[in-house]
């Protein structure tokens, strides 16, 4: 199955044996009406994944709605999934449409589900069970159609042992599991990458390159925060890059911290004298 990875707002980048197993269970995975689980560090891309999933179904022309449980404060989250009613509490002058209600016959995205209250994982069970909700204060319950994908930082399987994620959802939720591969993991990718984001940053206005040497530092660096780590560095090198080629001189000392000592050690051979560390390193890959 040709799957599509491309919008306007979005793209997944890579050509590695990671990130091809992950193309191939999303186009196995993306019409069918399991829940996914996507799990994998900050900054891999879960979110255009889930997009992804809904991007290849058949709910493609249905509302694509997402949520991240951790970033709305718990006594509000319930409020924001579910809806109200006029009148349920004190400032609810007017009724209101939760999320999972406005998701109706598309895709529901649960980011950061771990971070959910043990009492929402609840009410989220019995949706997944009944296919039904109930809006705060509301006397009677409607019927939902959706397709729920999350994703998470978190083990929760330690969260469960932890008594912090009901088992019962877990399973509910687990159907298709799918682990994105940190970026270290895919280094082939890297340049690629790179690539892509210096094409958005030359559409704004940039005509900058990156040279084989620094393209080199950036590959052997570990990038912590990912492809989210690695978009924000591209852009803020085309911004303070001297000239109108990214060298290893323009680098900071973060990155050409984590060059593999062989680099260094012709350095040291050499007995070059002390100076500017990406003044070395530039000279070490000549």
């Amino acid at each position: 199955m040709k799957i599509k990875l491309d919008t306007e707002s979005f793209s997944i980048i890579g050509e590695s044996p990671e990130i091809r197993e992950i193309f191939d269970i999303v186009g196995r995975a993306a019409d069918s009406q399991s829940t996914v689980m996507i799990s994998g560090e900050s900054g891999t891309g879960k979110e255009l994944i889930a997009r992804a999933l809904h991007l290849n179904s058949s709910r493609v022309s249905k509302p694509f709605i997402a949520v991240n449980c951790a970033a709305i404060p718990h006594e509000l989250l319930e409020s924001e999934l579910f809806g109200y009613e006029k009148g349920a509490f004190t400032g609810a002058v007017n009724a209101r449409i939760g999320r999972i209600e406005l998701a109706n016959q598309g895709t529901l995205f649960l980011d950061e589900v771990g971070d959910m209250p043990p009492a929402l994982q609840v009410k989220l069970l019995r949706v997944l069970a009944e296919r039904e909700i109930d809006r705060i204060g509301g006397t009677k319950s409607t019927p939902v159609d959706i397709r729920v994908i999350t994703a998470t930082h978190k083990n929760l399987e330690v969260a469960i042992e932890e008594g912090n994620f009901r088992e019962d959802l877990y399973y509910r939720l687990n159907i298709i599991p799918l682990n994105l591969p940190p970026l270290r993991a895919r280094k082939s990718d890297i340049p690629l990458l790179v690539s892509h984001f210096l094409k958005q940053c030359n559409g704004a206005g940039s005509s900058k390159t990156i040279n084989d040497e620094a393209m080199k530092v950036l590959v052997n660096y570990s990038w912590p925060g990912n492809i989210r780590e690695l978009a924000n560095f591209v852009e803020r090198m085309v911004v303070l890059s001297i000239g109108s080629t990214i060298t290893p001189r323009d680098l900071p000392d973060k990155v050409l911290g984590e060059v593999p000592r062989e680099k260094w050690a012709s350095l040291e051979d050499n007995s070059v004298p002390e100076g500017n560390p990406a003044q070395l390193l530039q000279q070490s890959l000549k």
